[in-house]
Parts: structure tokens; C-alpha cells; sequence
């Protein structure tokens, strides 16, 4: 399984705009082929921190979500929202396997 932890830090005032966008994203990359999980995660102690989990069964799922007119439409949408540059790291999962 190929796991990408996405690490986002989005400004103050634009917080739940991000949520609602990043909901919509969501939502279409769970029905993706090959997705595993896509948790979207936020810091309780820092509102403005987020990790997004995406787990996919191959490298070649991942590669594809990247492809896909939804995420592309949250990419440019959320642009403007971020406080820095989101950062992705990708991890090799273990457990589950599948």
C-alpha cells in the first residue's frame, strides 16, 4: 500500500473554506480505484493544521489520483488558502496489507 501524508497549513481566516473544500475532495477520491483511505485530519490544538492520510494500493493509484479533474479543482482552489507550502510525504504502509 502506498500512504502519502499530505502536511497543510492554511491561514487563519480561511480555515473552514479549506474544510469545505478539501470535504468535496474527499468524497470523490474515496471512489477512486485503488483508494484506500483518505482521512483529513486537524490539529484540535492548531486549528489551521491539517494532515491529509491518502492511501492507495499502488505508487501507480497515487499517481493517478493526481490526475483526476477533482483534485485539480481542489489544488487550485485551496492555492490562495495556504499559510505555506503543503507537504507531502510519502510513506510505504505495512499494516493493513492490501
Amino acid at each position: 500500500m502506498h500512504v502519502t501524508l499530505v502536511h497543510v497549513k492554511v491561514k487563519p481566516d480561511w480555515v473552514q473554506a479549506f474544510i469545505n473544500a478539501t470535504h468535496a475532495n474527499h468524497e470523490a477520491s474515496v471512489r477512486e480505484p485503488g483508494n484506500r483511505r483518505f482521512d483529513v485530519l486537524q490539529n484540535p490544538d492548531e486549528p489551521t493544521q491539517f494532515v491529509l492520510y491518502e492511501a492507495y494500493a499502488t505508487v501507480e493509484d497515487a499517481a493517478q489520483h493526481k490526475q483526476t479533474a477533482h483534485y485539480a479543482l481542489w489544488r487550485d482552489v485551496v492555492a490562495d488558502m495556504m499559510d505555506m507550502p503543503r507537504k507531502g510525504v510519502p510513506m510505504k504502509g505495512l499494516f493493513p496489507s492490501g
